[in-house]
């Protein structure tokens, strides 16, 4: 029989408040602001050049087709659309896409792909370290945690100098222990927009092979930066260079479909073998998390990927977007030498050196929305409010 004791049992009313998500709230303030000519950049989604994010025309004809055409909504099981992963394969994996030792999956996203990236190498081995680039993503340290992985933090950027620390990132790296992770981004890196050259990129493979680590690759913003094939030259030279290798990619931003949240994992290892128990894995940990991937977004992309007409409209739409946020960053690199280090960066975002005061004053006196970083979307503006930003931000790094 049960007896109640002093010791109270703990319930959902004991649960200690969660940290709000800055750049959430920071959305509910651009929302809540009523200033006519405010100004989002925090939100990390591409805007064209009157200030709306499109739904890309090839999208809209795939999805018209996908109405017209689909007969069923049955589930198509763990592995999502099978066909849509086959269709990327050449995509993300360039020359390898013929490797049997690689096999992928949809994913419900970017962020759906690396948590469970990190769910199958936590499964391994559950004492490996993750090496982390700071600043990152707002949200790779908190599923690293959240995989009971163990984030060991260095210093990636230097924002007053808008430049990579490149010698912290290489020293951490060789301090490594073997069957440590080192988390990397593809292109576009979120939050800074500095990327490794060609040559930090094979220094960094030198060392991950020297010193036995895994990378864990997040490429989500391919094309974003100098095209298709560029943007995956650090993907396709640790496939080439290791063994073991885990690949979290996403459609949501080269696809402008974020809401319908469209990514794949990629996992290589040393035998084909080898990849079919991981992959076993992985179907565990996405039917323990999801079950099902969504389909409508991956269907889509599917028809465009496979369509050749489509593909080649897609390419050229994925290049306007590219050349929208390469024209933007010259703009605003022209503008004064202080921010000149844009221009020498990709992707949506860069971080202004500004302090969190500055920043807020931004937002006070101009409804100028940022992350307190200093981080902001270089394409979150339209064109006739460029040059309002670029006043407002040399005023405060005058100030």
């Amino acid at each position: 029989m049960l007896t109640r004791t002093d010791a109270r049992a703990r319930s959902l009313a004991d649960l200690e408040p969660v940290p709000a998500d800055s750049l959430i709230a920071l959305i509910g303030m651009v929302n809540a602001d009523p200033r006519p000519d405010k100004i989002d950049v925090g939100v990390g989604v591409f805007r064209d050049a009157a200030g709306n994010t499109p739904i890309l025309k090839v999208m809209k004809e795939a999805e018209q087709r996908l109405v017209d055409t689909q007969v069923t909504k049955a589930y198509l099981g763990i592995a999502g659309d099978k066909r849509f992963a086959e269709l990327l394969r050449p995509i993300v994996l360039g020359e390898h896409a013929g490797d049997q030792r690689i096999a992928g999956l949809q994913t419900p996203g970017g962020c759906g792909a690396l948590r469970l990236g990190f769910e199958l190498l936590a499964t391994a081995n559950p004492q490996a370290r993750v090496l982390l680039g700071m600043p990152s993503w707002p949200n790779h340290a908190p599923i690293i945690h959240a995989v009971r992985l163990e984030a060991v933090e260095y210093p990636y950027y230097e924002r007053g100098q808008g430049a990579i620390r490149f010698e912290d990132m290489v020293e951490t790296l060789r301090s490594a222990k073997p069957g440590d992770i080192a988390l990397l981004h593809g292109c576009c890196h979120n939050p800074t927009g500095a990327d490794l050259s060609e040559d930090q990129w094979r220094e960094v493979r030198d060392v991950v092979v020297d010193r036995g680590l895994i990378p864990l690759i997040d490429i989500a913003y391919q094309g974003f930066a100098r095209g298709l094939e560029e943007d995956a030259f650090g993907v396709r030279l640790m496939l080439s260079a290791c063994d073991e290798v885990v690949i979290a990619q996403s459609c949501d931003k080269n696809f402008s479909c974020y809401r319908d949240r469209v990514g794949s994992l990629w996992v290589k290892t040393g035998s084909v073998e080898a990849t079919v128990t991981a992959m076993g894995h992985v179907f565990q940990h996405s039917r323990e998390m999801w079950s099902m991937p969504p389909d409508h977004g991956a269907a889509c992309a599917h028809i465009i990927l496979e369509d050749r007409g489509l593909h080649a409209r897609w390419l050229v739409e994925l290049e306007g977007m590219r050349n929208r946020i390469n024209s933007v960053r010259q703009r605003l690199a022209a503008a004064d030498p202080r921010l000149a280090f844009i221009g020498r960066q990709f992707g949506m975002f860069s971080m202004l050196p500004l302090s969190p005061e500055q920043v807020l004053k931004l937002r006070t006196d101009h409804a100028i929305y940022m992350a307190e970083s200093g981080r902001f979307n270089v394409v979150g503006m339209s064109d006739g409010q460029i040059d309002r930003f670029i006043a407002a931000v040399v005023e405060a790094l005058d100030a």
